[in-house]
C-alpha cells in the first residue's frame, strides 16, 4: 500500500471523549495536554479570476481552527477538523492566521501567506531529492512567480489524486519500489492558465544504516561478555566470517568512525571463537543490535561443542535497528544439550535466503549483581516516565544530529505555546545517589545561542505537593551541535530522596512550539566536581606553570576561582599536574569534561590520566586530546576516555597545551580551566 506523507500536511488527530455519569470524574487530564502542533494548511485558488480560495487547516491535537483571512473580511468562525474556509480576494499578496484549539483552550497560531493573482504563473522552478532518511521517498520543492499552490503527481499510480503543495513548503512521497518515475508539477493561480514541469526522476533505495546502533548502557567488566562492540571490551580471537563453503559475503562496515559487521547474499554464517571456547553460563542475556533494508527475518544460534545449538527468531523492521535482550534460558530450555559454558560460535541465518544485514553490540550480560551507583547516565536509550506541563511537549525520537554524539535515541522537548514556565519532568524509578560535590551535566543540542535551561530536582511527592527542590540554570553557547552543559548542584540536601528531574527552557518566557523552541537533550550524568574553590595539589613541569586565581571572566562560568595555566619558553611538552585526593571512579565508557577559556580557536589541550607512581616512573596513562572553537570564552571541552583501563588507580590529572609547540609564556598561551568532571 502506497504512503504520502506531506511535511506541513498530516492526518487530523480526532479524541472521541465517552461522557461520564459521576459528578465527581476526573478530568486532570486535561491540564496536561499541550497546545495543537505541527499547524499547516492547504491553500486552493479556483482557476477562473474570481479570486476564490479555500483554506482547509491541518494540524495535531486540535479540535478546531479559526482563519483570519488578512484582507480585512470577516474570520471564518470556529472550523471543525477536516472542515475548510473560503474567501473571495482581490488580487495581491496576504498573510492568513490559522488560530488552532485545543481541547484545554490552548492555542496555536501560525501565519499562511496566501497569494492571489490572474496572472498565470511564471518561472516555475521544481527541486526533486531522495529523502537522506526514508527509503523510496522523494521530496518536491516547486516555486513560480504568481503561483498560489501546485499540484504534484508522482507518476506512480495514474488513477491517483495529485498532491496538494503550497509555497514554502515540501510534499513527500513513498514508492513501493526503487526505479524511474516521471514526476509532474503544475503552478496554479487564480488565472486560467497554468505552466507545468515534467522530469523523469531515479528513486533510489537505502541499502545500509544511516545512523550507528543504540548506545549501551555502562556494565560492570564483570557482568559482560562481549564479542563486539565499541562499548565494552571485546573478547580476543573472534573470527567473524570462518567461511564455511557458503555464498554469504562479509564486510567491516564504517560509518563516520563506528564500525558494524554487514553480511551480505546471507543464507548462514557463523562467527567462531573455538580456539578459545566462552563460558557464558554465569550471564543471564544475549544482546545484539541488527539493521536490514529489507522486509526479511533472521535467526541466531549460540553453538555448544557437540556441536548443540538451538535458533531464536529475530523479528526485524525495516530501515532501522532493531535490538535484541535473549534469555539464555531461551536457549537451554529449548535444548538441554547447549552448554553455555562451552559456546563455541554464533550462526546468523537469513529468512529467506539471500538477505543483507548489518550487526553490532553483540554480547551476553548479566543484570548487575551490584547496587547501582545512581541513576545515570540517562540515555534514553531505555524506558524513563516522563510527562510534560503547561504547554511542554516531551519524548523519545531519533538522534537528529549524530555528529558530537552517537546516541541512536535521544529526548526531544518543544515548549509551545502554554505557559512561559512549560517544560517536561523525567521520573525516575530510583532516587539520585547525589553527594555533596555532585554536578549534573547533559548533552544539549539547541538551535541558538544563549538559551537558557534549567534543570531542577524534585523528591517523590507529586505536584503541586513538591516539599523539596533544587534548581540550576545553564546556558547554551553553541546552535545546531552538540554540546555539554554543567548544572552545578554541589550544595544539594543528600538526605533528601530526589526522584524528579525537571527541565525548562527560557524559564519566563512563552514558546511557539517553534524549531527555535526545539531542543534535544541526552546522557544526564550525575558527577563529582573539581572546581578549584577547594585545595588540590597542584605542580608543573619543564616550563609549564599552574595556579589558581580569581576568575577573570564570568561571562559563561559564574566560579569564583579557576586554575591558570602558562606554557613558558621550555620543553614542547611543558604543562601541569592536579593530584587528586581520591582516585578518578573510571568506568569502560568514561567522558571527562573541562571549562576551557583560550585566547584562540584550535588551541589543542591534551588530557593525560597517570597512576600514582612518581614520574619518570609512572607505569600508566592514559591521553585525549580535545581542541577549542571560541576565542575568549569561555566552553566546555570533552574528553573521550571511554575503553580506559578501570582496574588503574588514576590518581594524577596531566595537562599540556599545544603539545610539540613551544609557548613563549604570553598571552597566547595562558589559558583558564574549571569544573572537571568525570562521567
Amino acid at each position: 500500500m502506497k504512503i504520502i506523507k506531506h511535511t506541513l500536511r498530516l492526518c487530523l488527530l480526532v479524541m472521541v471523549f465517552y461522557g461520564c455519569t459521576e459528578d465527581d470524574a476526573n478530568t486532570s487530564f486535561v491540564d496536561q495536554i499541550d497546545s495543537p502542533t505541527n499547524i499547516s494548511a492547504n491553500v486552493v485558488v479556483t482557476q477562473d479570476n474570481t479570486g476564490l480560495v479555500t483554506i482547509t487547516p491541518q494540524g495535531e491535537g486540535a479540535t478546531s481552527y479559526v482563519v483570519t483571512f488578512g484582507d480585512g473580511s470577516e474570520d471564518s468562525g470556529a472550523i471543525q477538523p477536516g472542515n475548510s474556509a473560503s474567501n473571495i480576494y482581490e488580487e495581491g499578496a496576504y498573510e492568513a492566521l490559522i488560530i488552532a484549539y485545543g481541547l484545554n483552550g490552548l492555542s496555536t497560531t501560525i501565519t499562511l501567506p496566501v497569494i492571489v493573482s490572474f496572472q498565470a504563473p511564471e518561472n516555475l522552478e521544481v527541486t526533486i531529492s531522495n529523502d537522506a532518511a526514508l527509503s523510496k521517498t522523494v521530496n518536491v520543492e516547486a516555486y513560480a512567480d504568481f503561483a498560489t499552490f501546485y499540484e504534484v503527481s508522482f507518476g506512480e499510480d495514474e488513477n491517483a489524486e495529485p498532491a496538494i503543495l503550497n509555497n514554502d513548503e515540501v510534499v513527500s512521497y513513498t514508492y513501493e519500489e526503487a526505479g524511474v518515475y516521471t514526476i509532474t508539477v503544475v503552478a496554479l493561480s487564480a488565472a486560467i492558465e497554468t505552466i507545468s514541469y515534467t522530469e523523469d526522476f531515479e528513486v533510489t533505495e537505502i541499502v545500509q544504516p544511516l545512523s550507528s546502533a543504540p548506545g549501551q548502557p555502562s556494565r560492570a567488566d564483570a557482568d559482560v561478555v562481549s564479542i563486539f562492540s565499541g562499548t565494552y571490551t571485546d573478547i580476543e580471537g573472534v573470527d567473524f566470517y570462518p567461511n564455511w563453503g557458503q555464498l554469504t559475503a562479509f564486510n567491516l562496515f564504517n560509518l563516520e568512525g563506528d564500525e558494524m559487521l554487514q553480511y551480505t547474499n546471507l543464507n548462514y554464517q557463523g562467527i567462531d571463537f573455538s580456539g578459545t571456547p566462552i563460558d557464558v553460563s554465569q550471564m543471564e542475556y544475549l544482546h545484539v543490535d541488527i539493521w536490514t533494508a529489507d522486509e526479511n527475518e533472521a535467526k541466531l544460534s549460540p553453538i555448544s561443542s557437540g556441536p548443540n545449538e538451538t535458533a531464536y527468531d529475530l523479528d526485524l523492521t525495516a530501515q532501522q535497528w532493531t535490538s535484541f535482550d535473549i534469555p539464555l534460558s531461551f536457549f537451554t530450555d529449548q535444548n538441554p544439550l547447549v552448554d553455555l559454558a562451552s559456546i563455541i560460535q554464533l550462526k546468523l541465518e537469513s529468512v529467506p535466503e539471500g538477505g543483507a544485514i548489518f550487526v553490532d553490540n553483540i554480547y551476553f550480560y548479566r543484570e548487575s549483581e551490584e547496587p547501582v551507583d545512581g541513576v545515570t547516565p540517562i540515555t534514553f536509550e531505555s524506558e524513563f516516565e516522563l510527562s510534560g506541563f503547561d504547554g511542554g511537549g516531551t519524548s523519545v525520537v531519533e538522534n537528529p544530529d549524530a555528529n558530537g554524539n552517537s546516541s541512536a535515541m535521544v529526548l526531544e522537548m518543544v515548549k509551545g505555546g502554554g505557559q512561559p514556565w512549560a517544560g517536561s519532568k523525567i521520573t525516575m524509578f530510583e532516587p539520585f545517589n547525589v553527594t555533596s560535590d555532585m554536578v549534573v551535566t547533559a548533552k544539549v543540542w539547541s538551535p541558538r545561542v544563549g538559551l537558557d535551561l534549567l534543570m531542577k530536582m524534585e523528591d517523590d511527592m507529586l505536584w503541586p505537593d513538591t516539599s523539596a527542590t533544587a534548581e540550576i540554570t545553564a546556558t547554551t553557547t553553541v546552535a545546531n551541535q552538540w554540546e555539554t552543559l554543567i548544572f552545578d548542584f554541589s550544595d544539594v540536601d543528600t538526605s533528601i530522596n530526589w526522584y524528579g528531574l525537571v527541565l525548562i527552557m527560557d524559564n519566563g518566557t512563552q514558546g511557539d512550539g517553534s524549531s527555535d523552541y526545539t531542543i534535544y537533550v541526552d546522557d544526564i550524568s550525575t558527577n563529582p566536581l573539581l572546581d578549584f574553590e577547594v585545595d588540590f595539589t597542584l605542580s608543573s613541569f619543564d616550563g609549564g606553570g599552574i595556579s589558581v586565581i580569581a576568575n577573570p571572566d564570568m561571562n559563561g562560568n559564574s566560579s569564583g576561582m579557576v586554575a591558570e595555566m602558562i606554557k613558558g619558553g621550555g620543553q614542547t611538552w611543558a604543562g601541569s599536574k592536579i593530584t587528586v585526593p581520591a582516585p578518578f571512579e573510571v568506568t569502560s565508557s568514561s567522558t571527562m569534561t573541562i571549562k576551557v577559556w583560550s585566547p584562540r580557536v584550535g588551541l589543542e589541550l591534551l588530557a593525560k590520566m597517570e597512576d600514582n607512581t612518581p614520574w619518570p616512573d609512572v607505569a600508566s596513562t592514559a591521553e585525549i586530546t580535545a581542541t577549542t572553537t571560541v576565542a575568549n570564552q569561555w566552553e566546555t571541552l570533552t574528553f573521550d576516555f571511554s575503553g580506559t583501563d578501570t582496574t588503574i588507580d588514576w590518581n594524577n590529572l596531566v595537562l599540556i597545551m599545544d603539545n610539540g609547540t613551544q609557548g613563549d609564556g604570553s598571552s597566547n598561551y595562558t589559558i583558564y580551566i574549571d569544573d572537571i568532571t568525570l562521567n
